[in-house]
């Protein structure tokens, strides 16, 4: 089977169209330019089909690139029999690879390896074959004394040892008990003698025991942080059954050999010294995998949804880096971005400058005739809500003009500040006030502004720190491309930050580009990108479909539409009566009269695409160069906070999705602390991300512990 039929059964999927997804990674073509403009060629996947599909082949190559290696080193060793060899074709995974490999692995001297060199390896065959004879053991094994092994016991122990090494190495003994370990083993923890935990963070496992396959995720993650910080002790416990079921189906001691002993003994050896603890290392890494996976998906699944949220244009913006000692960092901010001014006030403890700090903010906004309040979500941030809101109150008794306020997630704001990026963007701004610029401009638009901070910096995830980074970064690099790429960049406003994504371009092109438009100015159409220098056909070809040039030559260029596929789209407005500058609803009127006229099939064949290709020529002339982030609902605007004590059981609110984990998701509904909306409270089906906005039902309010138990509106 080859890779692409693999990887299609797998995945459920025709070997046609992972054949054709492969051959277009191979010709160096970008996953969102193949999952958008190659439909026809991959029978439409998706972007996460495709990121399967890119996935599963490199590793299918590196498994094969592995198999040479091994093949090579066994023949080397002058040790590969056309049975083993067969084999080692035949392993379908790198573990069942690396099992098959175990006893021919170049090692540290071992034990067993000793005993070779000493010549005890005749030896060690005799306790194999288990001879019926009546010559005792001491009799065989005394014609193996030698200077180097000087008594009959050195000599027996020798050759034990080697057994127990070959029983460990064994690929059936290690493929069987591991299986079953997955299955059916135990893991056991309890806290250190000498641990301090004086949170008790790690309580719940000072005395846990769960099975393998039952346990959670989460628990796995807890576990291996509380073995990090030396809090936590944990084993995996392989019941004898399970092992010795696996060792009896290739060694079994003869009852009539004098050496069924030594056997016996060899193999209890062999795998409690050597096999269990590898063992249990297997286990343990497939668990860590399978949760590190869990987590990098759930943080994935939160940053798309954080990304994704629309932008609230058209308003000027008070933004405010909430701070008790250091005060409130205050920025205002267009609704171009550009920071207008910026300045520090103290209105909570110690300073506790209240009326001035309110004074100063209804300057702010009466000077500039601010709209919005964007609070970030950190330290004294429900403090300064209240204060937002005591403003609010002022502002409209004293002139009536609207004002609200929104919390605004401010993770990674403090990275973005001290960033060599915001040093060129805000380079008269005070590293300090430059968060609280970011907290502003992510109101206006999300991504734009969240793609200027390292994705692991954003903090929506579940034991973020505790995974393999580089997975995890390579995770959350899929998401903003994926996120970028199907919103579209403007080139002639979009920041080397925001281009770095588009596909295709990368850092120092995005650089380039930034830089050809500050000398030439404003790019005219998509063509002129090809001047930029080192911008060639291929790196064209990938990125152009997703830059946007707004108000340019040819109004095309502002949509979706990749430049390849513009002679179809003047044919379909042609055969719809319509101009490239026709208004919306001339535009739709026309298309839809075309539909109406032609089946999508015939009129593809006519035009000379395909189906699918033509589908989105038609959606992007019906309204081009939308948004996708404007099917999201928008952020809640609030006047006035709540406390605790406003909230009674049965009361439904709406409230945002902060963050969602395994066991549930936070909610903000406007009061200090985010609400727990649990898994079991979540309707089946339902699917919550970070941004949505959701009705929640309070069940129960804890005000000592600043609990919050929420549920589904009935």
């Amino acid at each position: 089977m080859d890779h692409a039929e693999k990887i299609a059964s797998e995945l459920s999927l025709r070997p046609a169209q992972v054949g054709a997804a492969i051959e277009l990674f191979d010709q160096g073509n970008t996953l969102p330019f193949i999952a958008r403009y190659r439909k026809e060629a991959t029978g439409g996947l998706d972007e996460d089909q495709l990121r399967q599909i890119g996935t599963q082949v490199v590793a299918l190559r590196a498994l094969e690139e592995r198999r040479q290696t091994v093949l090579a080193s066994i023949e080397e060793q002058g040790k590969l029999t056309p049975d083993l060899c067969a084999k080692i074709a035949a392993a379908a995974t790198r573990t069942e690879l690396e099992d098959l490999y175990q006893p021919y692995r170049p090692r540290r001297r071992t034990r067993a390896g000793v005993a070779r060199e000493k010549g005890l390896a005749g030896l060690a065959e005799t306790i194999l074959r288990q001879p019926r004879s009546n010559e005792s053991l001491d009799t065989v094994a005394a014609s193996y004394v030698n200077p180097q092994v000087p008594s009959i016991e050195e000599a027996l122990a020798g050759a034990l040892d080697i057994w127990a090494e070959t029983v460990s190495d064994h690929p059936g003994v290690r493929q069987q008990t591991r299986t079953r370990a997955l299955k059916w083993s135990d893991l056991v923890v309890e806290k250190t003698q000498a641990a301090e935990d004086d949170r008790r963070v790690f309580e719940t496992y000072y005395e846990f025991n769960c099975r393998v396959d039952r346990i959670q995720h989460y628990q796995v993650l807890a576990i291996n942080r509380g073995e990090t910080e030396k809090v936590l002790r944990a084993r995996v416990d392989v019941a004898e059954r399970d092992w010795r079921s696996s060792v009896s189906a290739e060694f079994r001691a003869d009852r009539r050999s004098l050496w069924a002993r030594q056997l016996e003994l060899a193999i209890e050896d062999g795998v409690k010294r050597l096999l269990l603890p590898a063992i249990e290392r297997d286990v343990r890494q497939y668990l860590t995998e399978r949760a590190e996976d869990h987590a990098i998906m759930v943080f994935t699944k939160n940053l798309a949804g954080l990304l994704g949220q629309p932008p609230l244009g058209g308003h000027i913006v008070i933004a405010v880096d909430p701070g008790f000692r250091t005060g409130c960092k205050v920025a205002v901010i267009d609704a171009t971005g550009k920071v207008l001014e910026a300045s520090t006030i103290y209105p909570h403890q110690p300073q506790n400058r209240r009326a001035e700090s309110l004074e100063a903010l209804g300057s702010l906004i009466s000077r500039h005739r601010a709209t919005l309040i964007a609070i970030g979500n950190g330290t004294a941030s429900r403090e300064t809500e209240q204060l937002a809101a005591e403003l609010i109150r002022a502002v409209a008794a004293s002139s009536g003009r609207p004002l609200n306020y929104l919390m605004v997630s401010e993770a990674g704001a403090s990275v973005y500040s001290a960033s060599s990026l915001a040093r060129a963007e805000l380079p008269g701004l005070d590293v300090s006030l430059r968060g609280a610029v970011s907290i502003g401009r992510r109101v206006q638009d999300p991504l734009a502004e969240l793609v200027k901070i390292d994705p692991k910096s954003i903090g929506v995830g579940l034991y973020q720190h505790d995974v393999s980074q580089t997975k995890l970064g390579e995770a959350l690099t899929d998401v903003v491309e994926t996120v970028v790429n199907r919103v579209g960049v403007d080139v002639n406003t979009a920041s080397p930050a925001l281009l770095t994504y588009v596909a295709g371009v990368g850092p120092k092109l995005a650089e380039r580009i930034v830089d050809y438009r500050n000398g030439r100015g404003p790019f005219a159409d998509r063509k002129q990108l090809m001047d930029v220098p080192g911008l060639g056909p291929k790196a064209f070809q990938q990125a152009a479909g997703f830059l946007r040039i707004r108000n340019g030559n040819n109004p095309l260029d502002g949509s979706a539409i990749h430049p390849e596929s513009y002679s179809v789209a003047e044919r379909v407005l042609s055969r719809a009566g319509l101009m490239g500058d026709s208004p919306a609803i001339a535009r739709e009127a026309g298309l839809d009269r075309l539909r109406n006229q032609v089946s999508m099939e015939e009129l593809a064949v006519q035009l000379g695409t395909g189906v699918p290709t033509l589908a989105d020529i038609l959606d992007q002339l019906a309204r081009p160069g939308r948004d996708p982030r404007s099917d999201v609902p928008p952020p809640i605007l609030r006047q006035d906070v709540l406390g605790l004590e406003d909230l009674s059981p049965g009361m439904v609110l709406t409230g945002t999705v902060r963050n969602v984990v395994d066991f549930g998701a936070f909610v903000d509904i406007g009061v200090k602390e985010d609400g727990l909306l649990h898994r079991s409270q979540i309707p089946k089906g339902s699917v919550l991300s970070t941004g949505s906005i959701i009705e929640v039902r309070v069940i129960q309010i804890d005000p000592g512990r600043g609990r919050i138990s929420l549920g589904w509106p009935d």
